[in-house]
């Protein structure tokens, strides 16, 4: 099985672009954020603090996250229920950075992460997917751009689906995502050393996606 880990700050389209790098390859894709993100909607509509491991490491017995693979992308489901759509929004988002940040969590989803690549070729993204989840990686990519990229596609996304975003904001809230990303005692956000770095600024989406199925094309 041939593995590819991307990894990248949020907001760097990292989603978009490998689901689409993946159907053209063949590979499955794998969200590991998307898995992330629904513990820490559990854990907010539970009323629990998420930068409280141990409340959030008690919970976990009773969390069942679940992906599945569907014309349509990915799919989430927590506890039986598709939460797809509701972990989306800009609380989920800065919850799940304290969330990722506790060892139990990680932990908790290492198996089934590598579990994934084990029985399929995968195209997997995430923040520590080439230094921690599959440091074996045959090619391992750091997907970026600029923050106020970030920003303004973070901003049309949330617009898009129906969401109200003030660009200022989603800024703000990105770098303060990068801050606790990349300054966090477990698994910080960062490229590994042999990363092939991929930064997106000025690239449109098929550009992106195009680039990044090329690395792979010579990879393999």
């Amino acid at each position: 099985m041939f593995s590819v880990a991307v990894d990248g700050p949020s907001g760097a389209g990292k989603s978009s672009v490998c689901q689409a790098a993946a159907k053209e390859l063949g590979f499955v894709y794998v969200d590991t954020g998307a898995l992330y993100r629904t513990i820490a909607l559990y854990v907010l509509e539970k009323g629990l603090d998420p930068a409280d491991p141990q409340a959030v490491e008690e919970a976990l017995p009773g969390i069942q996250v679940d992906l599945a693979y569907t014309p349509e992308g990915q799919k989430m489901s927590l506890n039986g229920q598709d939460v797809t759509g509701r972990i989306r929004t800009p609380e989920v988002s800065m919850a799940t950075s304290a969330i990722a940040a506790i060892p139990a969590v990680r932990a908790y989803l290492l198996g089934l992460q590598r579990g994934l690549a084990k029985q399929n070729c995968v195209l997997m993204d995430g923040r520590d997917i080439g230094t921690v989840v599959l440091p074996e990686a045959p090619l391992k990519v750091y997907l970026t751009a600029s923050p106020e990229e970030r920003a303004r596609r973070r901003t049309r996304q949330l617009e898009g689906s129906g969401q109200p975003a003030d660009y200022k904001q989603v800024l703000e809230d990105i770098r303060q995502r990068d801050y606790q990303d990349s300054h966090r005692a477990t698994a910080p956000l960062k490229p590994a050393p042999d990363a092939v770095m991929l930064d997106t600024s000025e690239m449109g989406f098929q550009q992106s996606v195009e680039a990044l199925v090329s690395l792979v094309r010579k990879k393999m």
